[in-house]
């Protein structure tokens, strides 16, 4: 099997992803079941707000033909509803545009009043990296802070429970009740304690 040159991989790599373009392109027909017309008030400025607009899509213009034409004109014309110049004229009546690059593109309808009637259209393409900046996920909430290390290297870890372990390594105790002198008596001792007030007292009955 022979190997294929450069330019012809090049060309098989272009045809791919013109393929690829084509096939995730959108088609917006303007002014959706309206169509591109000058009856029931249809707002051109609100459809192609609610619409997202990248390069490869296709922008379609359904209307009678010989009724109403598209022209693409320059924004000064846009604004003006000027139909002398036009970059382009389409007069089909399913009229598909594909967009090309990003940036504004300006369309009025040519036939006289039509224009000043809202029958005009201002569509915004966004830039690749918008495209991606608007498509991408919303970010995740923030991890946990680590613990920060202390001054002798070691990190620092979370405060201890309100029970403690003895330094000898027995069961955890809680600390002893004090008494009216401000000191504690041990859980431990406490019996022993009361042992010997018993003792003291049977040999004081004695006497």
């Amino acid at each position: 099997m022979q190997r294929m040159g450069g330019s012809a991989v090049i060309a098989v790599v272009l045809t791919l992803a013109d393929m690829a373009a084509t096939s995730s392109a959108a088609v917006y027909k303007v002014g959706g079941a309206s169509g591109w017309t000058i009856l029931g008030n249809v707002n051109y400025t609100d459809w192609a707000g609610k619409n997202t607009f990248h390069v490869g899509d296709i922008i379609e213009f359904k209307y009678p033909q010989g009724i109403h034409n598209v022209l693409e004109v320059k924004k000064a014309d846009y604004n003006s509803c000027t139909n002398s110049t036009p970059i382009a004229t389409h007069t089909s009546g399913d009229d598909k545009v594909t967009i090309k690059s990003p940036g504004h593109r300006f369309f009025i309808c040519g036939v006289p009043g039509h224009c000043a009637a809202g029958q005009k259209l201002n569509v915004r393409v966004l830039k690749p990296q918008q495209a991606r900046s608007s498509d991408a996920p919303s970010a995740s909430a923030p991890a946990p802070a680590a613990a920060s290390p202390r001054a002798d290297g070691q990190t620092a870890s979370a405060p201890p429970a309100a029970s403690a372990t003895t330094s000898d390594g027995g069961a955890t105790t809680n600390a002893p009740a004090p008494n009216a002198n401000g000191a504690g008596i041990g859980s431990a001792g406490y019996p022993a304690f009361v042992a010997l007030a018993v003792a003291v007292s049977m040999t004081m009955l004695q006497y």
